[in-house]
């Protein structure tokens, strides 16, 4: 259940990243340069799956009818999180899906 939910949270936080990502500003601010108009449709669309792939997550943890008030609440989490450290630190907001997955191989490895 612990993994599944930090999959949900990883997968949250990896969509709206990459909505955020996908528009022109917030990629300039956080990675530097401008993105093809390519590149920033398909960090939208990746944006919209990884955020799909969440709600899955959320719905293998608690069912499909709890499971969405679960990654809704993921959701806002994420985007309150993802908000707040955009102006401050931009550079953050790619190292934490890193230490997120590497705590996720740690759950999965002590399991075994």
């Amino acid at each position: 259940m612990a993994e599944a939910l930090l999959a949900g949270v990883l997968l949250a936080w990896l969509g709206l990243l990459a909505l955020c990502l996908g528009l022109e500003r917030h990629y300039r601010q956080v990675l530097g340069g401008s993105a093809s108009p390519l590149r920033l449709r398909l960090l939208r669309l990746s944006g919209w799956l990884l955020s799909g792939l969440a709600l899955y997550a959320c719905s293998l943890v608690w069912g499909l009818s709890m499971g969405v008030v679960a990654w809704l609440g993921l959701l806002s989490l994420c985007g309150l999180a993802l908000v707040l450290l955009l102006p401050l630190a931009p550079r953050l907001v790619l190292g934490r899906p890193l230490l997120g997955g590497m705590g996720w191989l740690l759950l999965l490895v002590l399991r075994l």
